[in-house]
């Protein structure tokens, strides 16, 4: 490994949070040549460049995650003639360079950064991450996908390209018709959906909109209401209440901005905390993102599930707390013909870890794979118990 190539990797990684936390934001570094190296590659890679300080103990919660991510400590810098060389590398491996950015501009102007990899000419897979999240928080998924998929990511209205002075609709149908929208911008007729915990959400909107559009509905660990038919988590219902009070007012997002930030950094992996946080860096960022995700969150999904054919698989687990079972459980039992897959253990932040079963799992199914188990009733609604079987899937007779 060239010295200097994780640091300048970890730089871009923190790309997305450096840009919209309020500078200086301070790291922890104790080497003056590390310091001084450090402004040299942030200018090289065009990231906002941290602020070294030797003393860790004033950082705030978003100093931390940057400076744990960086570990200018542990990361040694380059030498300077060899700067040039470790930003190229970097760069030709960073997910910015790998999936090609494209700006989708919806029907009422919003625009969508996008990422595409994979061969066109290949099935189309559009990946609904979890709302207001990097699209590079999905890239074990994307990467993975695109060996055989034409695979596309957008992130949510609001959030990244038209961050200042955003006011459009943040409910789950604009929101759906921006999946639509990307489709429309790369020429695709239809598309399979790989929805994950609130993107799973959307997923199901946009099929119930535009079955036409999807060839297949993918659901992770879905963050589903459903009334009485879907219990919540207490995470689920905590969240819920404080995203509620967020979104009332730009003062109300400031009161709770430090509650709902530690709640969050309690729950991130620590390898992707820089992406998971990402919609928490400000209070502004943090009410807008809290309008689009607390109307995912509040969206009663059956009237959409109504009737809805599109082949599905439902993946949920045991033991996931954050998004409930039960949920899922609910979901597939009103899709004709889903297949819904129980693992052991899980949740929505787990996902994004990107083990490859559980990729394989999705690929599977993309490619057209119906030997996962036995599908649901074919009359949409019924609600029959579920039947574990073989490999750890729970299908229905």
């Amino acid at each position: 490994m060239t010295p200097g190539r994780d640091l300048a990797a970890a730089l871009l990684a923190a790309g997305p949070l450096l840009r919209v936390l309020p500078p200086p934001v301070r790291v922890r570094c104790a080497d003056p040549a590390t310091a001084a190296a450090l402004a040299r590659l942030c200018d090289r890679l065009d990231v906002p460049a941290p602020a070294p300080v030797t003393d860790a103990a004033g950082l705030g919660p978003f100093e931390r995650v940057v400076s744990d991510l960086l570990d200018l400590d542990a990361n040694p810098a380059p030498p300077p003639a060899d700067e040039p060389r470790v930003v190229a590398e970097a760069r030709e491996q960073d997910f910015t360079c790998r999936f090609r950015r494209t700006d989708v501009r919806t029907g009422d102007g919003v625009v969508l950064p996008t990422y595409a990899a994979g061969d066109p000419d290949r099935p189309p897979v559009l990946m609904v991450s979890a709302c207001g999240m990097p699209a590079r928080l999905a890239e074990g998924w994307a990467g993975r996908l695109s060996r055989d998929f034409h695979v596309l990511v957008p992130e949510t209205r609001g959030l990244f390209a038209d961050v200042d002075g955003f006011s459009a609709d943040t409910g789950v149908v604009a929101q759906a018709d921006d999946l639509l929208a990307v489709l429309d911008r790369f020429g695709l007729r239809r598309a399979h959906l790989i929805g994950l915990c609130g993107g799973a959400v959307l997923a199901v909107v946009a099929a119930a909109r535009a079955p036409e559009r999807v060839s297949s509905l993918s659901l992770w660990h879905g963050d589903f209401d459903l009334g009485d038919e879907s219990p919540k988590t207490d995470h689920q219902q905590n969240l819920q209440a404080l995203m509620a009070m967020a979104a009332r007012s730009p003062q109300q997002a400031a009161a709770v901005h430090a509650v709902l930030t530690n709640t969050m950094l309690g729950v991130a992996p620590p390898r992707l905390a820089h992406l998971v946080t990402y919609p928490y860096a400000t209070p502004e960022l943090l009410r807008r993102y809290c309008r689009l995700n607390g109307a995912i969150m509040g969206t009663d999904l059956r009237p959409y599930l109504a009737g809805l054919t599109t082949r599905t698989l439902v993946v949920t687990s045991e033991d996931d707390h954050t998004a409930h079972p039960a949920g899922s459980r609910a979901v597939a039992a009103r899709i004709a013909g889903s297949v819904l897959h129980v693992a052991e253990h899980g949740d929505h932040l787990s996902l994004f870890h990107a083990e490859e079963s559980l990729v394989d799992l999705a690929a599977r199914f993309v490619a057209g794979d119906d030997a996962l188990g036995t599908r649901s009733p074919a009359e949409a609604g019924r609600r029959v118990p579920p039947v574990p079987t073989r490999g750890g899937e729970e299908v229905f007779p």
